[in-house]
């Protein structure tokens, strides 16, 4: 056997040769048990330095290494999704204020739950999606009657004595409520600084939003607070339920759950309370149960999957500001020249809570579920 044949890796013997010998041209130094060496190894004696063979970099038995994505996509997406939620909520009630020019109170609550859920059962429909499983649907009640019923009828009713911009006020709470029990219900735990920087941004918006409604309460003060708390306990469940199936499909099969309660309000409320058709009033119903309810909670519970149910809650810190500016732009409503610190600081309050890491993870899932899940 030539000497060149039989070269072995580093630290054997060439067989025949009695010497060490360099590995023949063109050829990849072969170890005895035919692996590649890995980085970090030597090569064969004779062989100078930044002339041999590449060494492959991949493990043996593995495929060879590939630049993977980075870890702060998946963050990025799931941010920008929570915000395009928020975007959507914040115009919920200028369009509510228009949908009260031609409608009552239960009637538009209703409508607006039955065209919501028409559009979300023909997405479950063109998608085959599945009937969730039967542990999933007591959640999906909380959501129903969170985000479904409660919030938009008790928002409703506080808003035929109480201007938008006095209603923000229950947004201005929401993201630190909200926070508070997703950390209880999912066992996320955020960071010192992230609580310190919640508090802040809740204290800025809530002072700002009392300042511009003369700070004083109003008859429908009751109802905005009762709508901050199952607000609250809605986006926390439905964003627990987004880990385990599409964030669509929550509020889909919440809003189908809604549906023959909602036409049934319907049927009672309409000859009840008179009905004035105008643009307004139209465009307001349409966006309560297409952009609010359908769109906005769809990206929201996607986007609360992807980042946690207190990180996304902090980016509601921007919603009562955003309502005042809709308010300005499309009902006539007067806003100080405050409003640009305001914003400002409640910013860098969102800033900081979304650098901010967790103490502790999630808590697990049930035995049998997986999570998260792409929609």
């Amino acid at each position: 056997m030539r000497a060149q044949d039989s070269a072995t890796g580093p630290g054997t013997i060439a067989v025949g040769g009695g010497t060490d010998t360099a590995p023949a041209a063109g050829t990849t130094p072969t170890s005895i048990a035919g692996t590649t060496p890995t980085a970090g190894t030597a090569l064969a004696a004779g062989t100078a330095p930044g002339t041999g063979p590449t060494p492959n970099r991949a493990t043996p038995g593995t495929a060879p290494y590939a630049p993977q994505h980075s870890p702060k996509a998946p963050a990025r997406r799931g941010t920008l999704l929570a915000s395009l939620g928020v975007v959507a909520f914040s115009l919920t009630f200028p369009s509510t204020a228009w949908g009260l020019e031609s409608f009552g109170p239960w009637s538009l609550v209703a409508l607006r739950s039955t065209l919501a859920a028409l559009i979300a059962g023909c997405f479950l429909l063109a998608a085959r999606a599945p009937v969730p499983e039967r542990r999933h649907w007591a959640g999906l009640a909380v959501v129903a009657g969170g985000v479904v019923v409660g919030f938009p009828l008790l928002t409703t009713l506080a808003l035929q004595t109480s201007t938008t911009s006095h209603a923000a006020v229950v947004v201005g709470l929401l993201p630190l409520t909200t926070a508070v029990l997703g950390s209880l219900r999912t066992g996320e735990r955020p960071s010192r600084t992230f609580w310190v920087a919640a508090l802040a941004g809740a204290a800025v918006v809530i002072g700002f939003t009392v300042q511009q409604s003369g700070g004083a309460l109003t008859s429908g003060d009751l109802y905005l607070f009762g709508a901050l708390l199952v607000c609250a306990a809605g986006y926390t469940e439905g964003g627990r339920l987004a880990r385990v199936m599409p964030g669509w499909q929550v509020i889909g099969w919440a809003l189908m759950l809604c549906l023959p309660f909602a036409v049934a309000g319907s049927a009672v409320a309409l000859p009840l309370e008179p009905v004035r058709l105008s643009a307004h009033g139209v465009l307001g119903l349409v966006w309560v149960a297409a952009g609010s309810t359908f769109f906005g909670l769809y990206v929201w519970y996607k986007g609360m999957a992807g980042i946690g149910v207190p990180r996304a809650s902090q980016l509601q810190l921007a919603q009562p500001l955003l309502t005042l500016a809709w308010s300005v732009l499309l009902l006539g409503e007067e806003v100080s020249a405050a409003a640009p610190l305001a914003a400002v600081a409640v910013l860098v309050c969102i800033a900081a809570t979304q650098r901010t890491g967790r103490r502790r993870a999630p808590r697990p899932l049930p035995a049998g579920e997986t999570g998260p899940v792409r929609s």
